[in-house]
Order: C-alpha cells, then structure tokens, then sequence
C-alpha cells in the first residue's frame, strides 16, 4: 500500500489505474483508521491499511488490484452509540462508490445485533462471512452510436415494471435470462413495449439492495428493492452473466438496446434511507463508517430520526452525503447512460435541519448541476414525517407523481364522486402546477402503480388480500378506491367481468387523454393481477411475475390501450404544451378547453358542485398551424370527449358553433374500439351514452 501522488482522495472509492493496480479512497470524517481488505478466490482476507489521510479521505495505491477483485473496508474509531459513535472494526463494510457488490447479507443475530446487542455493546464477532463484498471493475464498454431518444415530456409516455417481474415468465426468453438485465432486451419484450406505444421504461430499484430483517425471519424476500445499501452497483440478482462485474456490462447492454427501440431508462432510486434500518439494523457500510454524518439521528445521537418509515433517513444536507448522492446520479447517467430518475420519497430528501425545504442543499444541487438538469426528474413528492406531503410544491424542472389525479379518476369511475375535482384533473392539474412557470408535464397522471392494486384488481377487490406477506393481512393501505361489481375476485359471471372489462378501458382511456405525462403500471395493458394484494413488496413470485398467458379479453385490452396511445400520439390536443386559459385559439372558434353538459351547453357554475353528477364533456380545440395554399387557416384536429360514471343510459347533445357541426366517432368504451370510423352525427344530436363508459369523438369544423 502506497500513497499515489496529491490527489489519491479523489475519486472516492476504487479507481483502477490501467496497470492492474488500482487507487483506493474512503470518506471517514471522525474515524480513526481505516484497512482494506482484499479477499483472494478462496475467501481469505488480507488487510491494508490506509496511512494516507487528505481532508478526512482515508486513500492509498495498490499495486494489484485487477478487475474481479473482492473487497471491503474496517473503519475503527469511537464506540459511543449515545452520541451516534457507531465504529467497530469487526464489521466488514461495503465501499458506497462499490461500481458491483458480490454475496448475499445473512443474519446472524449474534453478529449484528438482531436482539439489540449491536446497540448496547461493542460487538467483537467478525460480520466478514454473513455479508456481501465490494468489487472493483473495469469501466470500459463499446457504447457505439448510442444516444438517448430524448423524448420531451409533452411527448412522454411512462411504463413502471420491474426487471424481474416483466421478464421471468415470458415464453420467448431464454430461461436463463428470464428476470435479468439482458431479459429486458429480449426482441418480444422490445416489441410489446414499442407496439403499445410507450416511450420510456421506468424500472422499480436496480440499486443493488437487501433483504430486510423481519423478512428474512418470515422466510420472505424483498422484490421490490427499496433497500439499498450500493447506490452505484446495479444489482446483481438481476444479472444473467454473473456478479464479478457482469452486472455492469449487461445493464449497459440493455439501456443501449432500449435507446436503439426509441424508449428511454428511467430509474426508480431510493436515497432517501438505506438498508441499514434503525438502531437494531445490521451495520454494513455507511453506519460504520461515519454513523452520525451519514444520518439524521435524534435523542442524543442514539436513535435514528424516521421520515421514510423504513428505519433511518440519510442527512442529504451534510456535504460528503450530498456528494455521495449526486456522484452517484451522474454516474447513471454518464457512465450508465440513463435519462432520468423517480425519486421515492423525494421530500425527505428536500429536508434541510429536518425541515422539508425547496431552498435546501439538494434542490439547488440539482438545480445548477449542468449533467442532471437536463435529465428527465421525478418526485414521489412525499414522506412520512411532518410537512412530508409537499404535492404541486416542487420547483421547476421537476415532474411530480399526482396522487389526487390517481384518487379523483379512480373515485369517479367508480361512482363514488361528483365531478368538482375532475376538471382540473383531466386539464392537467393547473391548481397544483401552474406556478412558477412549470407546464402540464408537471404532472405525472397515474391511476395505480406498483405500490397498491393493479388496474385488474382495482375492479375485482373491495378489499386487500395481503395473506401472503404474512402479517395477518394488516399491511397495505384500506383506502384503495376500488369496487367489486357484486362478486370479490374472480368470477366466471360474464355480466361482472363485462362491466369490469369495460372499466379497465374506461381507466386507460382516461389516463392516455388527460393532459400531462401519462404512467401505466406494467402489466395493466393486459390485465395482470395480483390476486389483491395492495403491497406485494415481499413477494418473489407468480403473485408479482408477470403472466404473459393471455385469455381474448387480455389480448383485446392490449390492442385497445395501443390504439389510444396512438391516438394521443397522433394527435397534439392530447399532449398540450400549456396550460389552458379557457379563450379561444382564433376569431370565432372555440375556447382552447370547454366542459360540456349532456345538454350539450357549457357546464354551469352550480353543476361543478352536484354531489350526484356523474357525467362531464370537454372539448379539446386543435391549435393553428399555418395556413393553407388559399391563406385559410390550417388547425389540427379538435375533440369532444365524454365520460359517464353513472349505472344507467344517458342521452347527450352533441354541441353545436362554435365546437363542431358534426361529430365522427374515435373512442367507445362499450364495444373497444379506438379506431376513427363513421358515421357523421350532426351537431345536435343526442347520441346515447351508455352507463359506465367514454366515447370521444372528433370534430368536425
């Protein structure tokens, strides 16, 4: 081990210098030494210790450290868990700029403190053999002609899966790539994805994680992968060719194929806790290394403060842990090649001194971060501690997940709502993002995601069915906003899986016309259902893997989600680029949005307000775009969409000047046809709407 000129403390973590050798550095701001360990093929340990010391960056030179190569860190220092002193040179810790991370975390309560031991005594058993090791790796990848598709966000169109879940069951895949990376890039994956018409992937944690405690007890696993412990490290259970470092070649395989099919990667990332948990969680890399810097702690420095739920919550207001996180952010995206992050629980990491601030460290970081403000940026704009709930409150260049366009939509559909909120939800959720300059894309409109019912099984459950998890059906939310039509689960009645079928159209069509960003969670394109589980986190399995055996019904519903996604795609009055203002594109035509009544006027003031109502129009007018070779103005198309919640047939006049004078028909719920056909009904006419469904149609000037 030697120093390795003035600048050895950077770049943290393990940097191999083309020669085999490798440069070594780890922020330890109070610890008092630290070794490397370096494993050989039959697990024998070698120590090294760090004797360099610049700015608190522990760092050396080795002479061989070539690609492949197992390692891991002991931080030694302060034994004082009443102030946050956590350092305890037995425990090997993983390196938090590891590029790949090999072995699986075993519990053994003796060693980490499962029973409280870790809290109240300086523990002597050595963790080396219960957890994962570091590994160094050789960056270097052909990445050709590679770019991202760029897409803008008025265009975008979001697909939420998981790496596993989309590829384990899929006939087409090689079995021993089925629930990998390279799976993913499988040509039948590429094409369902491209034919449905999304345009962007955004995959559930690839941050390497782990098993939690309780889980491991209850003989579970975490699917999910809101646990991570490598925040650079893709994780290696989702690779096919190994995890020496394969992992890393094969994710960037997969995001090249995926920009070559025109979709972008985004990634779902979990900054926000680790998996360490609390006090009586298993010390593995940050908690060792500099406990009380890593993470906000309460109570002297004995207890962690929880924003998150999940046990701790990292301090992102402290300098080196911003780095961490933001070193790792453009890593993705320049080493990586991704386009754009999901944030979970985003508003813990706003938190400055605890307090959920807009102004704080990490927004501004990424506000004049010249590589992440270009890329796609998403909030779960929430946690679980006080002032968590901050939706419509994110600054510009940020996108938000919208709850309560998931709650509205959902309430209406199933009867169980007027119409006052649905306008501006429809409309693309002015009231929440019309500030400050933000545009429709601000909003994330989606009606389920991985965290909750499926679509299917939001039209098949009244309640959760959770027994899986093994918590005696307590975990997950009892606001689920979901309705059985008279049988709970499945059922061979035709009359209850008619009308669950065509509200499976009614909720996509909803989603695919609304303004803003549309996201479907993947699977509900063909009705995939977990059974009724709302939080199948824990479960590995055909409860969670995708079932790509089809019944007509499943196959039909692809096709009808893909010819309304290519309607939005065709026409502009689907993606708005603005805000409505509710006054007309040109002279004597109509106003840029208008809701329509069934009796085929503009909604009255007092109607918004009608507990009962259960039916609403808008009408969508196409924006001039030139003109044509006699100087008359040129408009794309404009539309008249309705939707009716009500269990009974409605009568509604189509409207007459300045909207249309005829009507064509492109969208009815009823039969699932998403295909413009005639014929022509006259303004005027007071078409039949039947209950429980959404017809559009296309005006005619």
């Amino acid at each position: 081990m030697t120093g390795h000129g003035t600048r050895g403390w950077d770049p943290l973590g393990v940097t191999p210098d083309g020669m085999g050798g490798a440069n070594v550095a780890i922020w330890a701001q109070d610890a008092t030494s630290v070794d490397l360990c370096v494993f050989d093929d039959s697990g024998r340990e070698e120590r090294l210790p760090l004797t360099e010391r610049v700015f608190n960056v522990f760092h050396g030179h080795v002479g061989s450290m070539p690609a492949g190569t197992r390692y891991g860190f002991r931080v030694d220092g302060a034994w004082d868990p009443g102030h946050g002193h956590r350092w305890n040179r037995n425990k090997l810790l993983l390196d938090p700029y590891a590029r790949a991370i090999d072995g699986r975390f075993t519990l053994n309560p003796a060693v980490f403190g499962h029973l409280g031991t870790d809290d109240l005594r300086l523990n002597p058993l050595d963790s080396a053999p219960f957890v994962p090791r570091s590994v160094v790796v050789d960056d270097r990848f052909d990445w050709g002609d590679d770019r991202s598709p760029g897409t803008s966000w008025g265009d975008t169109v979001i697909y939420e899966t998981h790496v596993r879940g989309l590829t384990k069951l899929h006939p087409s895949i090689p079995e021993h790539e089925r629930g990998t990376y390279a799976g993913l890039t499988h040509p039948a994956v590429l094409e369902h994805l491209t034919t449905l018409g999304v345009t962007a992937v955004e995959l559930l944690p690839v941050h390497h994680f782990i098993d939690e405690n309780h889980l491991i007890d209850l003989g579970l696993t975490n699917y999910w992968g809101y646990n991570s412990i490598g925040y650079f490290a893709p994780h290696a259970a989702y690779s096919s060719t190994g995890s020496l470092g394969g992992q890393v070649s094969e994710f960037k395989r997969m995001v090249k194929a995926m920009h070559a099919a025109g979709l972008e990667v985004i990634l779902d990332v979990v900054y926000n806790h680790t998996a360490e948990g609390n006090q009586l969680g298993p010390t593995l890399s940050f908690r060792g290394i500099d406990n009380d810097d890593y993470y906000y702690l309460r109570d002297g420095g004995r207890f962690y403060a929880d924003y998150t739920g999940c046990g701790n919550t990292l301090d992102v207001s402290k300098p080196h842990v911003l780095q961490l996180v933001m070193d790792s952010l453009r890593y993705w995206v320049q080493e990586m090649h991704v386009d754009g992050f999901r944030f979970d629980l985003a508003s813990a990491l706003a938190r400055s001194f605890h307090d959920v601030n807009m102004l704080g460290p990490f927004m501004t970081t990424i506000q004049q971060d010249p590589v992440l403000r270009r890329v796609k940026l998403i909030a779960e704009p929430w946690d679980v501690g006080p002032g968590g709930y901050q939706v419509g409150e994110f600054p510009p260049l940020w996108t938000e997940w919208n709850d309560k366009y998931r709650d509205n939509v959902r309430d209406f559909w199933r009867g169980g709502t007027g119409i006052g909120e649905l306008g501006w939800r429809l409309s693309g959720s002015a009231d929440l993002y019309a500030s400050e300059g933000r545009r429709p894309f601000a909003s994330i409109n989606f009606i389920t995601a991985h965290d909750g019912f499926t679509m299917r099984d939001l039209v098949t459950y009244e309640r959760k069915h959770n027994e899986a998890n093994l918590e005696s059906n307590r975990d997950g939310s009892d606001n689920n906003r979901s309705a059985n039509y008279g049988v709970e689960g499945e059922t061979d009645d035709p009359a209850v899986n008619e009308v669950r079928h065509q509200q499976l159209r009614n909720m996509l069509a909803t989603l695919f016309l609304s303004t803003g960003v549309p996201m479907i969670c993947g699977g509900d394109e063909f009705g995939r259902t977990q059974g009724g589980n709302n939080t199948a986190y824990c479960q590995d399995n055909a409860i969670s893997w995708y079932d790509w055996t089809w019944q007509a019904w499943q196959s039909d519903l692809k096709v009808f989600a893909s010819q309304v996604l290519q309607l939005r795609r065709t026409h502009r009055a689907f993606r708005q680029r603005y805000f409505f203002d509710g006054h007309p594109l040109h002279e004597g035509g109509p106003k840029d949005l208008a809701w329509i009544g069934p009796d085929g006027h503009e909604v009255s003031a007092d109607a918004w307000h009608e507990a009962d109502a259960r039916s609403l129009g808008l009408f969508l007018a196409g924006e001039l775009h030139g003109t044509d070779h006699e100087g008359h103005p040129l408009r794309d198309a404009s539309f008249l969409v309705i939707l009716h919640a009500g269990t009974e047939p409605l009568e509604f006049v189509l409207p007459g000047a300045p909207y249309g004078s005829g009507y064509v028909p492109i969208i009815d719920t009823t039969t699932g046809q998403a295909v413009e056909e005639g014929p022509v009904s006259p303004a005027g006419t007071a078409v039949n709407v039947q209950p429980r469904s959404l017809i559009a149609y296309r005006a005619i000037a």
